[in-house]
Formats: structure tokens, sequence, C-alpha cells
């Protein structure tokens, strides 16, 4: 199992790695396939019905088509709704094939993962996001690093007992603080010499701790919809891993705070 989960590891980083740095069609092809697995991973666990999965794929198409092609936040936003009402539509005219439930949970899976994640796109798309959107890496798995490596040499008292018993105070603070220090020495030993500003260091640090932050409500989230369903993993998508939302957890919500404190702090 460690070797099976340690070769998925590599694999993972060889494409997040080049995906993100190549950018372009192929970092959107990529994001366009994770998320309609992560789709289909969170519409399935939580039984969201076969006729409203399809929607919501044909509406992650179109989004990530407009993301490519027009990249307009004001296309992206029609988007977002013609989808939502798409759903609303499949309500009333099957109605009562479908519950309320149900059609909530199709516009919440369909916001959660695919259109987050589309900020990773973003991100790398923005002006000088070739060194932007490894913070996205650096406040989700440096997070997850250093959170276990602190929690597992100091780690004492557990901060959420019933949804992670496993994750301690000392652990999730050890992993703010760990990925607030790699963003200051990435920014410190290699975007300060694109930039040229001597305070971009810390500005990265602030972005990769408050990341870190959120790298760990997204993990802690995810976790509770398999609690709440009575399930281990979301899939087997990825030997060792479980599906895409078990991996890719943290980094569909650091990806949107990276591109707007990006965008607060840098522009």
């Amino acid at each position: 199992m460690f070797w099976t989960r340690l070769a998925s590891g590599i694999v993972l980083m060889f494409v997040a790695l080049t995906t993100m740095s190549l950018g372009g069609s192929l970092l959107a092809l990529v994001l366009w396939a994770i998320s309609l697995a992560a789709f289909k991973e969170l519409t399935k666990a939580l039984k969201c019905g076969f006729g409203l999965e399809l929607i919501g794929m044909a509406g992650i198409t179109a989004y990530y088509l407009l993301l490519y092609f027009s990249g307009s936040h004001t296309m992206l936003l029609m988007c977002i709704v013609g989808v939502f009402l798409a759903f609303l539509f499949a309500y009333v005219a099957a109605f009562p094939k479908y519950h309320a439930e149900q059609v909530m949970t199709a516009v919440f899976s369909f916001l959660y993962a695919p259109v987050l994640l589309s900020f990773v796109y973003q991100t790398r798309m923005y002006h000088q996001g070739f060194y932007m959107v490894w913070m996205i890496l650096i406040s989700s798995w440096g997070c997850d690093t250093c959170a276990y490596v602190v929690g597992k040499l100091i780690g004492k008292k557990k901060i959420f007992p019933v949804l992670s018993p496993k994750k301690s105070l000392e652990g999730c603070i050890g992993g703010v603080l760990g990925s607030a220090l790699l963003g200051w020495l990435y920014g410190f030993f290699v975007v300060e010499k694109a930039f040229g500003d001597p305070r971009i260091a810390w500005m990265m640090a602030v972005i990769c701790g408050v990341g870190a932050v959120m790298s760990m409500v997204g993990d802690l989230a995810a976790s509770g919809i398999k609690r709440n369903v009575d399930i281990k993993d979301y899939g087997r998508l990825i030997p060792g891993h479980g599906g895409i939302m078990d991996r890719f957890d943290s980094m569909i919500v650091t990806a949107p705070m990276t591109y707007f404190l990006t965008i607060l702090l840098l522009s």
C-alpha cells in the first residue's frame, strides 16, 4: 500500500509540475477532466441523480470552454447562472422525479470542485502567473506535509476529535507556519529576482499562510461529507489515494484564495 501510494504521489506531482509549468490548453484540459471526475464523485456520494449529473457535466464542459477561449469573468458568471437555471428547469420539468435537495446538491457539486478548481488556470494565466501558481501547491501539499510531521512529533491536543481524530492543534499550527515559511523561502530565493520587489517574499508568506488555513478547511469539509454519507473514499481512480476529491480536496479551496490574494496584494 505504501509503495502504491508513493508511486501515485510521484505521478501526480509530475502531472502537476508539467501542466502548471506549461499552462494554456494542456492545463485547461487536465483541469476539465479532473473537474468532471470530482463532480461525478460528489454527485454519486450524495445521490444526486443521473439526469442532473448529465446537466452538470455539460455545464462543466461549457464553463471550461469559455474559460479557455474567452476568459471573461462576465461570461463565466453567465455560464454559472445558466447551469443553475438548467438545474431548476430539470427540477420543474421532471417533477416529482428529483427532490429539492438533489438539485441543491447538484449546484453545490458544480460550484465546489469544477468552478473552484478553475482558479488554478486563472492564477497560472494571470500576470506573472508562472510564479504565482506554485503557491497553490505550497499552501495545500506543503501544509499537509508540515502538519503531518509536526503532528507526529509533538501533536497532543485534538482539535476536531469527531470529524478528524488524527488532527492535532499543534499539527494545524505547524501546517500554517510551515506553509508560510515555504512561501517566504520561495519568494525570497526565486520570485524576488523576477519582480524586483523586496516585499514580495513577505506577501507570498501571507498568501501561503492564509491558503494553508483554507487548505485544512477544504480537507475537513471533504472528510465531513464522507462521514455524512458513510463512505471511506470518494473513488478508486488514484491508487493508494482514493478518488479525485480525496487527493485534491485541499487544493480545491486553496486555488481561489491564492488567486484573490494575488490580485489584492501583488497587483
